[in-house]
Order: C-alpha cells, then structure tokens, then sequence
C-alpha cells in the first residue's frame, strides 16, 4: 500500500483509481495526474517506485488543494454562511437539507432516524400497562 500525502492507496487497484481514495481527487483530476505525471494508467499502485510516487506527491502538493487543506476551507465556509445567518448557514446549523430539497417526506439522511411523537416506546410502555 503506497502511502501518498498520509492515505494509504488501495496498491492492487490502477494508479487513476486508487488516486481517487485522497480526498479532493475525483475522476477527472486523477486522470489529470497521472498524465502529467508521465505515468502508464494501467500500472498498479504497488507497482510504482519510490521516483513516482514522489512525482504523484509533488504535482500533488503544487497544483492542488487536497486532504487536510481541502477539509479545513470547507468547513470555514460553511462556519461563515452559519455566522452572517444566510438561509444556507440556518439549514446547515439544524440539519436540514440545504439545496432546496422537501423535507415533509425523504430527508432522512440529513434528518437522522426518526423520532416518534406521541407513542411510548420500550421500558416506559411496559410500566405504564403495569400500572392500569
């Protein structure tokens, strides 16, 4: 398994796909970069030398916002739509769905499991048909 800007590549898989496990890589970048890399995309990570990686490494850290950096600038942008209270900073604070999609129905990814109103659950329901 190379290790290239602190992730461990997947080293069985072609260099264009296992480029795509550093965050900030997608598609059309890691094609990029193994072009300009002058690197075969056939070519499995575990294949490559200690040369190219540094190559990969280096186009990495120049041309690029990835890992750390990336994961940082995201998160302050979204700190600063949650600080100057724009509709987009509101949904991201109660964890709704920010690009307009419905939330009577669908929405659970955002929303987390449902919370059931009104019907008691579990130990409480015991002890209350106890009780009657």
């Amino acid at each position: 398994m190379p290790r290239i800007l602190g992730v461990d590549i997947p080293g069985k898989k072609r260099i264009e796909y296992a480029l795509r496990y550093i965050y900030g890589i997608g598609p059309a970048r890691a094609k990029a970069i193994v072009a300009k890399a002058k690197l075969d995309p056939a070519k499995k990570a575990d294949e490559l030398n200690d040369e190219e990686i540094n190559r990969i490494s280096g186009i990495l850290q120049t041309g690029y916002r990835t890992e750390g950096d990336l994961r940082r600038e995201v998160a302050q942008n979204i700190r600063r739509l949650i600080s100057i209270g724009s509709y987009r900073g509101t949904r991201h604070k109660r964890g709704l769905p920010v690009r307009g999609q419905r939330t009577s129905t669908n929405a659970r990814t955002r929303k987390g499991p449902r919370r059931t109103v009104g019907a008691i659950r579990g130990k409480e329901a015991r002890s209350v048909a106890k009780k009657d």
